[in-house]
């Protein structure tokens, strides 16, 4: 198998003529805000002292902006400045590294295709989330070849109905939306000429800044005047989710500010609340633990991949599927917060998932 990665990569200085690679600073000023220390930040990233104080020092010198604060003792802290690097990084990372996954995954799915010319690379769409990532890493340690693309969950099971996958990422709620959302779905679905492989139940919730200062409660708070939101894209599983949970509120778009400010991912809407951008937002419990958010359950959900159920079909997916049944999985599956794997891995028909 060919391995490729892609990345971002920041340069930084005031003129476009001075641009220095800003990776070192990034990482350096990013463990300070972690460690609240950069003596300590400087150890975990392999430093000494004096070079991490140099390149902090050096880099001051150029921005002409102050970026660490050292308080007494070991101490030392972000300057406002400093900490909209930090979580400009990760606003960036969280934004950009699915998509660069994804083109990664095809690039891989192209070179091996020269070499592989009797034998094609499942294609797998899903939405970016924790356990497909997971998913991913245990497949490429194991050596199964997959081309994984990153699409929202109604992109994903379009694409496997028009025959562009072989594996199709959605996810449906538990309870009372369930039926309403797997409508949007199962027009793709066909009893009998697909199936269902469990991947995880995951928690979806509220993301408020840590220690929740606007003392939202739920789902009404979002017609509060001031209050900013950050929504997930059109076709989306969870903006399905949002528009569902604001009509049994009965809240239209119109009374949320920022309805239509977007961010592709889970842990980019983490992010985006983080970094005080946005006041809320919804996704997973995971990606608030992540950022060090407050998080509101709303509900439990149940996320599958969809699969052609013809005996080639099925012949061609063992591998992944025999991934996904593995233990190794369902450990790694469950260690993530607010993630359930018991029923990881687990074949359903449509009727016996849906009752369609």
């Amino acid at each position: 198998m060919w391995h490729v990665h892609l990345s971002a990569h920041w340069r930084l200085g005031r003129e476009p003529d001075e641009l220095q690679d800003a990776g070192p600073l990034l990482a350096l000023l990013s463990a300070v805000h972690a460690t609240g220390s950069l003596a300590q930040a400087a150890r975990e990233l392999g430093l000494s002292y004096r070079h991490a104080w140099g390149l902090v020092a050096q880099t001051e010198a150029r921005l002409q902006q102050p970026l660490v604060q050292r308080g007494r003792g070991q101490g030392s802290s972000l300057t406002a400045v400093g900490q909209r690097l930090v979580w400009a990084d990760q606003r960036v990372s969280a934004r950009l590294q699915p998509l660069l996954q994804s083109l990664a995954s095809e690039v891989e799915g192209e070179l091996d295709r020269t070499q592989r010319r009797d034998r094609a690379v499942p294609r797998l769409h899903a939405s970016h989330g924790f356990a497909v990532e997971r998913l991913r890493e245990h497949l490429a340690t194991r050596q199964v070849p997959v081309e994984l693309r990153y699409r929202n969950s109604l992109e994903a099971v379009a694409a496997l109905a028009q025959g562009d996958c072989e594996l199709a990422g959605f996810h449906v709620p538990l309870g009372e939306f369930e039926t309403a959302a797997a409508q949007r779905f199962l027009p793709w679905l066909r009893e009998g000429s697909h199936q269902l492989v469990q991947l995880a139940v995951r928690t979806q919730g509220i993301f408020v800044a840590t220690g929740n200062p606007l003392g939202i409660r739920g789902l009404p708070d979002l017609r509060r005047r001031g209050l900013r939101f950050v929504n997930r894209p059109e076709g989306s599983g969870t903006r399905v989710l949002t528009d569902l949970l604001l009509q049994r509120h009965g809240i239209a778009p119109r009374q949320v500010a920022g309805y239509d400010d977007t961010e592709l991912t889970h842990a980019a809407v983490a992010a985006y609340v983080a970094s005080g951008m946005a006041d809320v937002g919804i996704g997973v419990q995971t990606a608030a633990a992540r950022f060090g958010l407050g998080f509101i359950p709303l509900l439990r959900e149940r996320y599958f991949f969809a699969l052609p159920a013809d005996p080639a079909h099925q012949r061609m997916l063992k591998p992944i599927v025999s991934v996904l049944q593995s233990a190794a999985l369902r450990s790694q599956v469950a260690s993530l917060p607010g993630y359930e794997a018991a029923d990881t891995g687990r074949l359903l028909t449509i009727g016996e998932a849906f009752g369609a």
